[in-house]
């Protein structure tokens, strides 16, 4: 709010990454966000089999390309995913970390001296660079569509209230739209993703040979389109949906979907071969759900035996493995895995 009363509107994505990253961000305070104590739940805190199941993703990987290899993990948070990938595939590992309670509960995981805070501290390397529900929270532009056309939606003032404004496009802004948006009617909204594009370019030429993977809710361009009316910009709080992105800045998850015809178009451009999955197929190709018809068996085995404390176990984690493959839930999360040498 001090930028603005100072030097007028700014862009969405400068208030964004302010209010997420800034001094007095979100995900700049001394607690850890993504844990059940925290503000919201991924797919590794649900489940350590998530992690494990992508350590045979990166197995592959490393039979694919051999040595040289390392694992980098962006955004691991409360290191959920790493502990049970590295139980099965104990490679090398770095993590880029943003929020400084993440950094420091990383480094227990892994070392403090291969914590960092940026793809910037990063050299070239070989393996792989995985990321978890990232994009989603990478700053982004917001656009509408207007009887005139498309126009930036900046952060202005309205007395003591923040407030969207009316901006003028950027080319940049406009490329993309043209690119991504997609067939939207007058009036919707669209999260313009230059970031995570850029984020994506980065991450692709570090690797020398490997791949990229990405784990994000969202879907493809021509598949948002029906959520442009009103946008997908949102916040979480708690574990729940939170308040207008504008009104509590700093004491929210601000988030949107994922655009992924446009990361899939650039990991294109940048030489990748790329796959798209859903999430539930994905992990089934994995054997997750080879895995989850074993626990099926074990549980019907133990509860023959009479084994009730062992089978309450078993059916926990069992119902753990359904909730990361449900159709309607994280399993229609969008896996995107674009491969380099």
């Amino acid at each position: 709010m001090d930028l603005i009363q100072s030097s007028g509107p700014i862009p969405f994505e400068v208030f964004m990454a302010e209010a997420l990253y800034g001094a007095r961000g979100f995900f700049a305070g001394d607690r850890l966000r993504s844990e059940r104590a925290g503000d919201f739940l991924t797919s590794p805190e649900v489940s350590s089999l998530f992690g494990e199941t992508l350590g045979e993703f990166v197995r592959r990987e490393h039979a694919r390309i051999g040595d040289p290899f390392e694992i980098v993990e962006v955004a691991g948070g409360s290191g959920s995913l790493l502990r049970p990938l590295l139980e099965v595939a104990p490679f090398p590992t770095r993590a880029v970390e943003a929020s400084p309670p993440a950094r420091e509960q990383l480094g227990r995981i892994i070392g403090d001296e291969r914590v960092c805070a940026s793809l910037d501290d990063l050299e070239p390397l070989r393996g792989v660079i995985l990321a978890n529900e990232l994009i989603d929270n990478l700053p982004m532009v917001m656009a509408q569509l207007t009887d005139a056309g498309w126009r930036e939606r900046w952060v202005g003032l309205d007395g003591e209230a923040l407030t969207f404004v009316d901006a003028s496009c950027r080319p940049e802004v406009m490329a993309w739209l043209d690119a991504y948006a997609g067939a939207v009617e007058p009036g919707g909204w669209v999260e313009v993703q230059l970031a995570a594009a850029n984020w994506l370019r980065q991450a692709l030429d570090l690797l020398t040979a490997g791949s990229v993977l990405l784990v994000d809710y969202g879907d493809v361009a021509e598949n948002l389109v029906p959520r442009r009316r009103d946008g997908t910009l949102r916040t979480y709080r708690a574990h729940h949906l939170g308040p207008h992105p504008l009104d509590e800045p700093g004491a929210t998850d601000i988030t949107a979907d994922v655009n992924f015809t446009a990361l899939l178009a650039i990991a294109e451009e940048a030489g990748a071969d790329v796959e798209l999955w859903r999430q539930d197929d994905f992990l089934t190709d994995l054997g997750l759900r080879a895995r989850l018809s074993e626990l099926r068996g074990e549980e019907l085995d133990l509860a023959r035996s009479g084994d009730e404390m062992k089978r309450l176990r078993v059916r926990t984690v069992k119902t753990e493995v359904e909730t990361l493959l449900h159709p309607r839930g994280l399993g229609d999360f969008r896996v995107l895995v674009a491969r380099k040498g």
